[in-house]
């Protein structure tokens, strides 16, 4: 399984922005896209809210792939 770290710095980053800003798709259509389809889980639950909230201490699951969500850092535009 692949693990990516993700630094947020702000409240949260909604769920589709999350799957784009990790790489995991082209756009945040793509990443609503992605949810819808059910493919998606946070903190090992499915999750069909494409702008689901994601806080620091979540952990999303999209395959094999697992993003943990951490403080700190810059990682988006503010």
């Amino acid at each position: 399984m692949q693990s990516i770290e993700f630094c947020l710095n702000r409240e949260f980053v909604q769920l589709n922005q999350l799957l784009k800003l990790t790489g995991l798709c082209d756009s945040g259509g793509a990443g609503k896209a992605l949810v819808a389809g059910g493919g998606v889980a946070v903190d090992g639950n499915a999750e069909l809210r494409k702008t689901c909230k994601i806080r620091v201490g979540q952990v999303v699951r999209l395959g094999d792939v697992e993003i943990k969500v951490v403080a700190g850092g810059e990682t988006f535009p503010a």
